[in-house]
């Protein structure tokens, strides 16, 4: 049987009222706590795309996931983007209750909001709302808690009344996430060619040891 088509969003408020949050306080910009979502979206297999940025931090327990080409799950706490037109799956929810109970949290964004301001360029310029990158930002309990941190901020901004401040001061903490998510991804891209090289390293001196001890005519033992 073939997948059912994906979910498409086209404002933010339409996921909130798929998912029954309130109507979002800002119509271009929204803070969910995860653990407010009351229901799903739809039953397991499902996909979705939208018209606008998504920035999470998401603990799902037994919930796997696709995005692009890459499938993962979000057992421990993983920073995912997607921007607008993106495609999103949900493949397995392999325990039904556990959907119901996620944490971490989502910034919804639409492009309309950085309209005019530097970030509406500079967006594009950050690898990890691309499909280029080939595997999810796993976060340590600092980076974590420091990303976490900022949040708030914004949400704390986002539940204030609007003024002509209210844009620059959340566009300003959004290019300040988006700065320590790019130096986390290159921390774990460092981190990944670091534990790469010394695995070759160590297959070389093995190799190495092997020819100088003359014993060639076999399989390495």
């Amino acid at each position: 049987m073939s997948n059912p088509p994906p979910i498409r969003f086209s404002a933010i408020s339409d996921y909130h009222r798929a998912a029954g949050l309130p109507k979002p306080a800002h119509p271009l910009v929204s803070v969910v706590r995860m653990e407010t979502v009351r229901v799903p979206i739809a039953e397991a297999p499902f996909s979705l795309v939208s018209d606008f940025y998504w920035i999470s931090m998401k603990k799902m327990p037994h919930i796997k996931f696709r995005y692009g080409q890459q499938t993962g799950d979000f057992d421990d706490g993983v920073l995912f983007f997607m921007s607008p037109g993106q495609l999103f799956g949900i493949e397995s929810a392999e325990h039904a209750g556990d959907f119901r109970k996620p944490e971490g949290w989502m910034i919804l964004i639409h492009p309309d909001f950085l309209w005019n301001t530097p970030l509406a360029k500079n967006i594009r310029q950050y690898e990890f709302f691309s499909y280029s990158v080939n595997e999810a930002l796993h976060l340590s309990e600092k980076e974590e808690a420091m990303l976490t941190a900022i949040v708030n901020q914004i949400e704390q901004e986002y539940n204030s009344p609007i003024d002509r401040f209210s844009q620059s001061v959340i566009i300003a903490q959004l290019e300040l996430l988006s700065t320590y998510s790019e130096r986390f991804y290159q921390r774990q891209f460092i981190t990944r060619k670091k534990a790469g090289h010394e695995l070759l390293t160590r297959l070389e001196d093995y190799l190495d040891t092997y020819f100088k001890s003359g014993n060639t005519t076999g399989k390495p033992s």
